[in-house]
């Protein structure tokens, strides 16, 4: 192991290995960013040497835009981010421009970040996330670098914390190259603010040729939680339903994994408010299934976590005691291939006593996401499992839509998703469910995510198992074309109902005569709307907690109200008159927090207005 500054790991780097370097940076949260920063500001002076770098989501502050978007999220993002070190190849990947002896390859993306650029669509490479590790390998890795923890109890080791997922992986395969004569580096820096996770993830010292000499102290990148919707709320509370005590959660990131997590919460802590708000959304027509494959009781075993992501809502679950059933021995509560989060999540774990910590084992993706190696024990661990997943979209006969659009532009990638649903089939008592909002609104134009056909699919239709909307379940495990069709109308938001009958009926797929059960007929998100009324500490917009002051949390919901209403290109070349708005009285900090209280000229006073419009709305 040798100490060095960040300029001097860059000489290292350029002198120990051959003129093309092949760098594996980890998913997410672990890229040392201040030294890839300086390996490629390098690199691009020098064009007889080449880099390609091997990596998934890499993460930056969001575009600022212009306008209300960017009045409203360039104090925030001063706020979360602070001096958080943006990575100069997303730029240059965002603007397509990499220079041209620089190429990076993703497996997964930042979800709708890079759909604008050709580079990144071009170099994108669609793999598991358990055959990450093979591939890299494959193109020939030489330099692995990435961010670890310390601790002053462990002194002579590392915690790959937050990202054990594919380095682990690597370790095996690294040997027997370097074992062959080959010359392959591992970096590490450590950062001061990450958890520092015991158990697999640590590595003695001497297992990186190079560490950073300079802890890095800039701010991690969080995700802050975003609101939870009142349609991602009904499909948390179908979803959890179907969750069995003593069983297995897997748990994805978003606002729809947020709904699930706060309503396995309400199950464990208002159960009767809970089973209330279900009898009122009417689970009736799914009540065998739920009794069969899930339950509304509170958990008196608890549950085990194994997720590929651990999330601020496993934390939370585990926090709660809902998830609390011990995998092992040593009293796993979960495990988890990598982890990110608001800022709070990294606080609390930070916060945990070390053999707490323990408990939320992070390891290598492998062991997560497929079964075979250790297969007795994982079938052993991962009983009555359920493998919850968001899809975008679905056709009538059972595919998943989740990572790419039908023009071939990839939204984020596959990731874990097809191995959570092979899972979900493979393990006795499993089940995997994909979650689906029924319609979205964008620009005032609402259109159905449930499609009769779709030019892509991520989960094909032989795979199919559950779905969830806000409307209900769809079982479609073993179903003949035609019931699978009727079960996904069944649970459809009922403005696109009829259309799509009618398509299915056009293509045979479904009886002339077959008419939909009455009590289908009423999937409107009015209904929903007023169910929220009557049960609203059930509806929290920010169940998991929140980065927002409470004048952000208004101008969010009302900037996200005026994005589904209008084309605001429109709206400007329409003028102030074409809109109805309340005077400014009663709002007059969040127009200060626009600096928009003393409008100048008339793009200001629109601005004013339109603002002013959906506050009064939301």
């Amino acid at each position: 192991m040798h100490l060095c500054s960040i300029d001097q790991a860059v000489e290292q780097v350029l002198s120990r290995l051959p003129a093309h370097i092949h760098m594996g940076l980890p998913l997410g949260l672990g890229k040392p960013n201040a030294f890839v920063n300086a390996l490629y500001a390098r690199v691009r002076e020098l064009p007889e040497r080449s880099l390609t770098i091997y990596t998934a989501l890499s993460l930056g502050r969001p575009p600022l835009g212009d306008g209300l978007q960017r009045r409203f999220l360039e104090p925030f993002v001063e706020r979360v981010f602070a001096d958080y070190e943006e990575l100069t190849y997303l730029a240059d990947l965002r603007n397509d421009n990499l220079p041209p002896n620089i190429r990076v390859e993703q497996f997964f993306m930042q979800p709708g970040s890079l759909l604008h650029s050709e580079t990144a669509q071009q170099d994108y490479i669609s793999s598991n996330y358990s055959h990450a590790a093979r591939d890299i390998n494959a193109k020939g890795l030489n330099l692995v670098a990435q961010l670890v923890a310390a601790t002053p109890e462990k002194p002579v080791h590392l915690s790959l914390a937050c990202n054990p997922d594919i380095t682990l992986d690597l370790q095996p395969m690294i040997a027997k190259r370097r074992a062959a004569g080959e010359t392959i580096l591992m970096l590490g820096q450590v950062h001061t603010e990450l958890p520092y996770m015991p158990g697999d993830a640590e590595l003695p010292i001497d297992a990186f040729d190079l560490l950073i000499d300079e802890a890095e102290q800039r701010r991690l990148f969080s995700t802050p939680n975003m609101p939870v919707t009142t349609q991602d709320h009904c499909i948390g509370l179908h979803a959890s339903s179907l969750v069995r005590d003593g069983g297995t959660l897997q748990i994805g990131i978003g606002a729809m994994g947020d709904a699930l997590a706060a309503a396995l919460l309400a199950r464990q802590g208002d159960n009767e408010g809970y089973r209330a708000l279900l009898g009122e959304l009417d689970v009736g027509p799914w009540q065998a299934l739920i009794e069969r494959e899930g339950g509304v009781d509170a958990f008196a075993q608890g549950l085990y976590g194994c997720s590929e992501m651990f999330v601020n809502g496993l934390l939370a679950l585990a926090e709660a005691g809902v998830v609390r059933r011990p995998a092992d021995e040593q009293g796993v509560l979960a495990h988890g291939g990598f982890f990110l989060g608001p800022q709070a999540f990294y606080q609390r774990l930070r916060e945990m006593p070390l053999e707490q910590r323990a408990r939320f084992a992070m390891t290598r993706i492998s062991f997560i996401n497929e079964l075979y190696g250790q297969e007795d024990l994982k079938r052993r661990q991962r009983r009555d499992a359920r493998f919850v997943n968001t899809v975008f979209g679905m056709t009538l006969l059972g595919a998943g839509v989740a990572d790419q659009l039908e023009d071939g532009r990839v939204l984020s990638g596959v990731g874990g998703q097809y191995n959570f649903v092979a899972q979900g089939h493979a393990l006795e008592g499993g089940r995997s469910i994909l979650l689906l909002r029924s319609w979205r609104e964008s620009g005032g134009e609402v259109t159905s995510n449930l499609f009769w056909q779709y030019g892509h699919c991520t989960i094909p239709r032989h795979l199919r198992d559950i779905v969830v909307t806000e409307y209900g379940i769809a079982d479609l495990r073993g179903q003949t074309d035609s019931e699978v069709i009727a079960r996904l109308l069944a649970v459809s938001d009922s403005r696109f109902q009829d259309e799509l009958m009618e398509q299915a009926k056009r293509a045979g797929k479904l009886a002339r005569d077959f008419q939909l059960d009455a009590r289908f007929t009423d999937n409107t998100p009015e209904r929903l709307e007023a169910i929220k009324v009557r049960h609203a500490r059930l509806f929290p917009e920010y169940p998991l907690g929140t980065d927002f002051t409470a004048e952000e949390r208004d101008l969010l919901r009302a900037l996200n109200w005026l994005k589904s209403k209008f084309k605001l290109s429109e709206v400007l070349e329409l003028g102030k008159a074409a809109l109805e708005a309340p005077g400014p009285e009663g709002y007059e900090a969040h127009l200060a927090r626009m600096q928009l209280e003393r409008p100048q000229g008339l793009k200001e006073e629109l601005y004013q207005r339109l603002l002013l419009a959906g506050l009064a709305a939301t």
